[in-house]
């Protein structure tokens, strides 16, 4: 089962991880008020942050959520399902 990720924005201060939608990539949303969203990416030269708006999120979300259903576990699709709703 997919554990809680944390990550610490240099601006905006602790993020946490909805989901992993692509190698090395990564949906983000603000802690506490859960109304900025991030994309960040981790590779060799580091970590990027690009932030997005609520709608382009909730699509990334929901591609995942498809693909869990088809190829994830169960534990990892329900993880998600109860963030999505509590945070769309």
């Amino acid at each position: 089962m997919t554990t809680e990720t944390y990550l610490n924005h240099p601006t905006f201060g602790l993020l946490f991880s909805i989901c992993t939608f692509e190698k090395d990539r990564s949906l983000f949303t603000t802690l506490y008020a859960q109304r900025l969203f991030f994309v960040v990416t981790q590779n060799q030269e580091g970590i990027k942050f690009e932030p997005i708006t609520r709608n382009e999120a909730r699509i990334i979300a929901e591609a995942a959520l498809r693909t869990l259903r088809r190829e994830g576990t169960k534990a990892d699709f329900d993880r998600l399902q109860v963030i999505h709703r509590q945070t769309f």
